[in-house]
């Protein structure tokens, strides 16, 4: 409201809902919309059950990474299904691995949604999203393509580096270029020059196919990367170390 008592009307802001367990996809989601779509504003949850009100009220996109829920995925499933009979005028982007393919078309497949690989090259992503809900395709031409994981496995072994290894294997777990210089006290251009040594070893030509061959099966034996979430233990405890040399030495 205005002095004369008029309301004043707001300005629209658009809004991306990112959703997913694994900070590896978060990760990578949101450094794609950072760079391709800088006016929207970004939020994430791990689950739809963290999802608010006013997330949802001003969400124009929601990109729900569904690709490594293992428990009850057919509950899940029916989740996102009333959501979007609530919530119609978002375009709900859902990423899903080859297994969860079927179901997905049984369940999620609506006018306003659209169905990616979780290994869905960038451009397939931001097509989809710049197309929005009316225009994007219902399904990616990638989900109906042989399985890159095929491609992987048949992949000859790359002798990868222990220090690119080490790089490839903390950006797995989420942590950013800044963080790893600073945990292996090298400088930042070291780190990057180490990660895209590494993505030649493995012809990865892009974040994003480094980012689906690190969450892989090949990557995630590779790296010896078991759990998709972000470990932060090895973080504090080389802050903690840090702190008590530079106490010794005070």
């Amino acid at each position: 409201m205005n002095g004369f008592g008029t309301q004043v009307p707001t300005i629209a802001c658009k809004s991306v809902i990112i959703i997913g367990k694994s900070p590896i996809m978060q990760t990578g989601i949101g450094s794609i919309m950072s760079r391709y779509f800088p006016d929207y504003e970004r939020s994430y949850c791990r689950s739809h059950e963290e999802l608010t009100l006013l997330q949802l009220r001003r969400a124009i996109v929601i990109i729900v990474d569904i690709s490594g829920e293992q428990h009850n995925p057919r509950n899940i499933c029916n989740q996102y299904y009333a959501l979007q009979n609530q919530y119609r005028d978002i375009h709900w982007i859902f990423l899903v691995s080859r297994a969860f393919y079927p179901l997905a078309v049984e369940l999620l497949m609506r006018p306003e949604s659209t169905l990616l690989s979780d290994a869905e090259p960038v451009e397939g992503l931001v097509k989809a999203v710049r197309s929005g809900s009316e225009h994007a395709e219902r399904i990616s031409q990638t989900l109906l393509r042989p399985d890159p994981e095929e491609f992987y496995d048949n992949q000859d072994d790359v002798m990868l580096t222990f220090s690119e290894r080490k790089v490839l294997r903390l950006l797995g777990k989420g942590w950013g270029i800044n963080q790893i210089a600073a945990l292996l006290k090298k400088s930042n251009k070291t780190v990057s020059a180490q990660k895209n040594s590494a993505m030649r070893r493995l012809a990865l030509t892009s974040n994003a196919e480094m980012y689906a061959w690190i969450n892989s099966t090949k990557g995630m034996k590779e790296l010896s990367l078991f759990s998709a979430y972000g470990e932060q233990d090895e973080w504090k405890r080389a802050l903690q170390k840090d702190i008590s040399l530079s106490s010794k030495s005070a």
